[in-house]
């Protein structure tokens, strides 16, 4: 288990060399900061004293500061954002990666606009503490620069800067909490509410469709209302918080500045004294302040560290296994008693190099059949079988890599479609010819500006859904698997087109094991067979044609 704590230190020591550039040389300008009211002081009393040497070399040595802090700040900062910005990087692609593992299981009860929050401000809040533990320490270190150069004023007052710091930190710390778990409970709101409208833009043309657009504003505005009444609670926090430690900060700097006065006043302390001890109070403002924001920073730093690792934690959906499927591939498939609601006890052969449509009369159970196939899941009992090899003990990767198995809802990338059907050019140019022609996206690509180059916009949403679907089944189709699983690949083509797919389909995947789960008379007409499944079970099978003419359930389902 990964942990909140864990990571963030994970992240932190990742990022060590430019943390440590960053407190360097920040601490550098704390330093220097702190350095200059005490110079100012001495320069005053030399004046005063009439010593001129003296005067212009300690005004040489104060301008010799003054460029010190000024690079060092530039370059603290610089290394201190550089760590910051790598840092989130590298938990966006850990979390990349996770949401990608073929294993799966990140996506469990997460919306994808969630994920997306999680691996973009998540992560941006995660490494911006690398900038708060810089400026902290740096801090620090001011506080006790100045604190040495207050003792070396005045033992008093050095005194009470040491003495005072500490509870001032710990009250800091303490009043970060309630901050914290605000924090938490903000982000993890406004990732719902970006989730929920990431899935309403994605599914517009259906809300429109549906005329459910009133339901749909509703659902969006409860949500987004909860995300904003979370995200108001969380401000409220921090500006208290902030506030407080202001005051707090504002008190100890008056005492400061009070007792340096009442020692000038009683003489034991020089003009130049005093003023390097009122510039020195009012520079302990800055490293006073910086707790504050730092102590923010790093609350809402490990609020959003924990729910990176929640996700870097989910379980996977399946197990990993050390089988390789049998070499050469022959496609044939087993499902022996496999329960997996809705499905139950399912039980059905099909033979290498086999055309087998399969019809559910549930569309649940559609869809859960191709999940099991592709072993997004594994079945809650029976086993699935490829070859005589249970695909629960094969590897993830090894499965996919000869069974694709592919949703009725797919998406498209942005680039063109020749990439997108070619799989970013891991096909072979023969098969992505011969894909386009068979699934008709020749004549998509003949109705685009470039043809086949022509680049697609995000997630292809200048193009129809048939011809989403067209170049969605091209690129199922150019990958050449031995076994190949589509559902519904043709709901939003015109009936000619859908005629056209299904004859090229067969003749393209002849010899290699296609599964077509649909209730489309056309691409039923091509297979081999059709098995139909009702009620979770294996009901019967036989031909298209046989089943029209005999089975009055098969006909109202595909027919209707």
């Amino acid at each position: 288990m990964t942990g909140g704590r864990s990571l963030l230190a994970d992240a932190l020591g990742g990022q060590r060399r430019l943390i440590s550039l960053s407190t360097l040389l920040i601490c550098g300008h704390q330093a220097g900061e702190a350095a200059v009211p005490f110079l100012i002081g001495v320069i005053i009393d030399r004046a005063v004293d009439g010593g001129v040497d003296g005067l212009f070399r300690w005004l040489g040595v104060l301008a010799a500061v003054y460029v010190g802090l000024s690079y060092s700040y530039r370059y603290g900062e610089r290394s201190g954002e550089r760590a910051a910005e790598q840092a989130a990087h590298d938990l966006r692609l850990r979390v990349t990666g996770r949401v990608l593992h073929e294993r799966g299981g990140a996506e469990a009860d997460r919306l994808p606009g969630a994920l997306v929050s999680i691996a973009t401000s998540d992560a941006a809040r995660v490494g911006a503490v690398a900038i708060a533990v810089a400026s902290g320490v740096a801090a620090v270190v001011g506080l006790a620069l100045a604190a040495i150069l207050l003792l070396a004023i005045s033992v008093p007052l050095g005194l009470v800067v040491l003495l005072g710091t500490p509870p001032l930190l710990l009250l800091t710390r303490l009043f970060g909490k309630p901050l914290e778990e605000r924090s938490e409970t903000e982000q993890e709101h406004g990732a719902h509410a970006s989730g929920i409208a990431a899935d309403l833009v994605d599914g517009l043309r259906v809300v429109k469709g549906l005329r459910a657009e009133t339901a749909a504003v509703a659902r969006y505005r409860q949500r987004s209302r909860s995300a904003l009444a979370a995200t108001v609670r969380a401000a409220r926090a921090e500006a208290a918080y902030q506030g407080l430690v202001l005051m707090l900060s504002g008190v100890f700097l008056a005492v400061v500045a009070v007792i340096g006065g009442l020692l000038a006043l009683d003489g034991q302390i020089s003009v130049g004294q005093l003023i390097s001890s009122l510039g020195l109070a009012q520079f302990l403002v800055g490293p006073m302040s910086t707790f504050g924001w730092v102590g923010a920073d790093i609350a809402q730093g490990r609020a959003s560290a924990r729910r990176i690792a929640a996700v870097l934690d989910t379980p996977a959906a399946v197990p990993d296994g050390a089988a390789s499927p049998v070499t050469p591939v022959r496609g044939g498939l087993a499902l022996r008693g496999v329960d997996s609601p809705p499905l139950r006890g399912i039980d059905l052969e099909i033979a290498p190099g086999e055309l087998v449509g399969i019809v559910a009369t549930d569309p649940a159970e559609a869809a859960e059949l191709v999940r099991l196939l592709g072993r997004l899941h594994d079945p809650a009992a029976g086993v699935i079988e490829l070859d005589g090899v249970a695909l629960a003990t094969l590897a993830p990767d090894d499965l996919r890599a000869v069974v694709l198995a592919v949703e009725h809802q797919t998406d498209l990338f942005d680039d063109s479609v020749r990439a997108a059907v070619s799989l970013a050019g891991r096909a072979r140019p023969a098969s992505v010819d011969a894909a386009v022609a068979a699934a008709d996206a020749d004549e998509v690509a003949h109705g685009l500006p470039d043809g086949l180059d022509t680049v697609l916009d995000d997630r292809a949403r200048s193009l129809s859904g048939g011809q989403r679907q067209r170049i969605a089944l091209a690129r199922a189709l150019a990958g050449e698997p031995p076994v190949l699983v589509v559902h519904d690949p043709t709901t939003a083509v015109d009936a000619a087109t859908e005629a056209r797919i299904a004859g090229r389909l067969r003749s393209m995947r002849a010899g290699h094991t296609t599964i077509l789960v649909t209730t489309s008379p056309a691409l039923l007409a091509v297979t081999d067979r059709v098995i139909v499944v009702h009620d979770g079970t294996v009901r019967t099978d036989g031909t298209h044609g046989d089943l029209v003419a005999e089975d009055d359930t098969y006909r109202e389902t595909v027919l209707a």
